[in-house]
């Protein structure tokens, strides 16, 4: 599935910020470099903000900002991409999201649900209260508790700012790479260009991907708990990756991948499984039996 990169899980350290940043300047930029380095320590103090699972996480955009721009986002996509229209789709895939959406705390009007119709096994969840479901993903999520697990990890990038972190470290790492430019280009001369991408993959394979991957793993346990909280079965999500991983198509290298790797997602499911089990087995008694089927 496709989702969203991320920061840190113990962000920005000082010595981080000055090698990507703030490399060896000359005597008379020093002030500037200085004057800028506290600045964005200025700027990272008032964007601090803690995730669900305790994560420290850099925010620089506000919720209504990021609940416009997935607003925005959703619309262009009803426009571009054909929507299933089968009244027995809609209803499963309404019935499932409702039921794990009901579980969110902070009393937010139904959730909009859209089926598109897209081979590709994939699904998301944007700020704004918008999830949309690709008919490729019924070939892996197979029954009302798999899809649960997907939707439920979706929501959870959400409920987590996800999108929000993935901007703000974007907006982070091109600010640095930028100062590093303006500051430093003009010795590199000829190397100026090779240098510049060298930075930019460096900053892509050791801050973004395993960023990514750090909220890829976040969102699957938020959305185990969702689920769970709902009354589907959790242990389904070890099946829908198991079925994920049989579907064929392989993985990159787990360090060169925005996703952690399918043995890594199970086993961190498996081991968060017994107080999942708690709560499914607490809401079933409380009477949360979707029938979804």
């Amino acid at each position: 599935m496709q989702l969203s990169r991320l920061l840190p899980a113990k962000g920005l350290s000082r010595n981080f910020l000055m090698q990507m940043s703030f490399p060896v300047f000359t005597q008379a930029s020093r002030a500037m470099r200085n004057n800028v380095f506290y600045g964005v320590m200025a700027l990272l103090l008032t964007a601090c903000a803690v995730s669900p699972t305790g994560r420290k996480q850099l925010l620089l955009m506000n919720n209504q900002q990021m609940s416009a721009m997935g607003v925005q986002a959703f619309n262009q996509l009803k426009q571009t991409k054909p929507i299933d229209q089968d009244p027995r789709t809609n209803a499963y895939v309404q019935c499932v999201a409702g039921a794990v959406t009901s579980q969110l705390s902070g009393g937010r009007s139904p959730w909009e649900v859209r089926v598109f119709q897209d081979k590709s096994a994939n699904a998301f969840a944007l700020p704004g209260g918008k999830i949309g479901v690709n008919t490729g993903l019924f070939q892996v999520a197979r029954n009302p508790d798999q899809l649960a697990a997907v939707i439920g990890h979706e929501v959870g990038h959400v409920q987590a700012n996800h999108s929000n972190e993935r901007t703000s470290q974007q907006m982070m790492v091109q600010g640095g790479l930028a100062a590093v430019d303006a500051f430093y280009g003009a010795k590199l001369g000829a190397n100026r260009d090779a240098a510049m991408q060298g930075l930019g993959l460096g900053a892509e394979y050791g801050v973004l991907m395993p960023y990514s991957r750090t909220q890829e793993s976040e969102a699957d346990l938020i959305g185990l708990e969702l689920m769970a909280r709902a009354g589907f079965d959790p242990r389904q999500s070890l099946q829908l990756w198991q079925n994920m991983a049989a579907s064929g198509g392989g993985q990159p290298p787990e360090f060169l991948s925005t996703h952690p790797g399918y043995e890594t997602r199970m086993r961190d499911l498996q081991a968060n499984m017994g107080k999942a089990m708690q709560l499914y087995q607490a809401a079933q008694a409380q009477g949360r039996r979707p029938n979804c089927g």
